[in-house]
């Protein structure tokens, strides 16, 4: 943590330094504060936005012309898989090919067979997101920096490194919220 702390401080202090505009700046300290509270080493933020980009090119390299209206989502390398699929062998294949990238841990391939979801429904989606993060916020229990929030088709997902009871609170927040249908905890539990 102290060395996680010590790298975003670095970090903010040196925004100033680099030409550019000051949004930049404020947008780069806003980070470096979100990375110093996160409970991931700061070189695994940065494998799981690696990872995130290299699901994106191998899944449009090996689909060409496809349709896949997927997402990719990688937290302490264990990677979240959401959309909508045409049929089970790319389904398969999905879970083949994020999990052959370097330094995957984990595959939650939680796609759908379906047809590709309207706008009002990815609307709907990211409504449903804003909420449960609004509520981890005004719950003060749980830091909102140590739990992900995706949602797909209603269904909410939670990824983070959190204690047990960190991870019932934010599996009970979400469940609460409006418009949710369902809520699949993906934590890992740390003591």
């Amino acid at each position: 943590m102290t060395k996680n702390f010590a790298w975003a401080a670095l970090l903010a202090a040196s925004l100033p330094l680099i030409n550019g505009c000051a949004a930049l700046a404020v947008g780069g300290a806003a980070a470096a504060v979100v990375v110093a509270d996160d409970r991931r080493k700061t070189g695994v933020v940065v494998k799981d936005q690696e990872i995130e980009l290299r699901a994106y090119d191998r899944l449009r390299d090996a689909f060409p012309g496809k349709v896949l209206d997927i997402s990719t989502v990688s937290f302490n390398r264990h990677v979240l898989v959401v959309g909508q699929v045409p049929d089970e062998a790319t389904r398969a294949k999905i879970t083949e090919i994020v999990g052959a990238i370097p330094s995957v841990a984990k595959v939650y391939n939680e796609t759908a067979i379906a047809g590709v979801a309207s706008m009002a429904s990815e609307a709907n989606d990211t409504a449903i997101t804003t909420k449960v993060k609004a509520r981890l916020v005004e719950n003060g229990n749980i830091s909102s920096n140590h739990v992900k929030v995706v949602t797909e088709a209603a269904v909410v997902y939670l990824m983070g490194l959190v204690t047990r009871e960190e991870g019932e609170v934010a599996g009970k927040v979400a469940a609460s919220t409006s418009g949710v249908s369902r809520v699949v905890k993906l934590f890992e539990y740390i003591e």
